[in-house]
C-alpha cells in the first residue's frame, strides 16, 4: 500500500505543479493556480498519514516505509526549490519571463554551490531519520520496526556518495572564463533619466 501511495504522491506532485503553472501563465487564473500549488505540500501530509495508519494498523515495517520517510524528507528540503525552478522555467518559456538562474559553471562559486546542495542532502537524511524514529516510537514494537533502523543505517551512504561532487569541485575546480575583463571592455549603457 505504501509504495502505491508514494508513486501516487510523486505523480500528484508533478500533475499539481504542471496544472498550477499552466493555470498561472497560460490561462491567467491566479487563484486557481495558487490553490493547486498549495496542494503540492498537502501530498506530503497524505503520505505521512498513510505511513502512520499503515504501521498503526499492524503492518511490519520494510524498505517502503523507509522510502516514504526519504521521500518526505526530500520534499521538505528540496520541494520548494523544485517548484521555484519549474516556475522560472515555465515563466521564461511561456510568459516572457527572465532567463532562469543557472548554477555557476565552475570555479570556487560552483564548489560553494555543491557544498550547499550537500548540506541540504545531510539535512534531508536527518529529517528522514527523525521521521523513522518517530514512526518507530508511535508503533512502539521493536520487532515490527527493525527495518526502519536498517534503513536509517543506510542513509549515511547517501551522504558519503553525495560528498563526491563538492569535494571534486573543491579539489579540482573547473576553469571558467574570466568575464570581468570582457565586462570592462564593454561600455556602460547610458541611464535613462528618471530611472533608479
Amino acid at each position: 500500500m505504501i509504495l502505491a501511495v508514494i508513486i501516487g504522491c510523486e505523480i500528484g506532485f508533478w500533475v499539481l505543479l504542471g496544472l498550477g503553472l499552466v493555470t498561472r501563465y497560460l490561462w491567467r487564473m491566479r487563484r486557481l493556480s495558487t490553490a493547486l500549488l498549495i496542494g503540492v505540500p498537502l501530498l506530503d501530509v497524505v503520505l505521512l498519514a498513510a505511513s502512520v495508519i499503515d504501521m498503526r494498523g499492524g503492518a511490519t515495517a520494510d524498505w517502503r516505509h523507509g522510502l516514504a520517510a526519504a521521500y518526505l524528507a526530500y520534499s521538505v528540503v528540496f520541494g520548494h526549490r523544485t517548484v521555484k525552478w519549474a516556475d522560472a522555467k515555465f515563466a521564461h518559456r511561456f510568459a516572457g519571463g527572465p532567463e532562469p538562474w543557472k548554477p555557476p559553471a565552475g570555479g570556487m562559486a560552483r564548489a560553494r554551490y555543491e557544498w550547499g546542495i550537500w548540506l541540504r542532502i545531510v539535512l534531508a537524511c536527518g529529517i528522514a531519520c527523525g521521521l523513522l524514529l518517530g514512526l518507530a516510537w508511535i508503533v512502539g514494537d521493536p520487532s515490527r520496526t527493525a527495518a526502519l533502523n536498517d534503513f536509517m543505517l543506510s542513509l549515511p551512504r547517501i551522504i558519503l556518495i553525495a560528498l563526491i561532487w563538492p569535494v571534486s569541485y573543491t579539489l579540482f575546480p573547473k576553469k571558467v572564463k574570466d568575464d570581468r575583463k570582457e565586462a570592462q571592455d564593454v561600455p556602460a549603457e547610458p541611464r535613462e533619466s528618471g530611472r533608479v
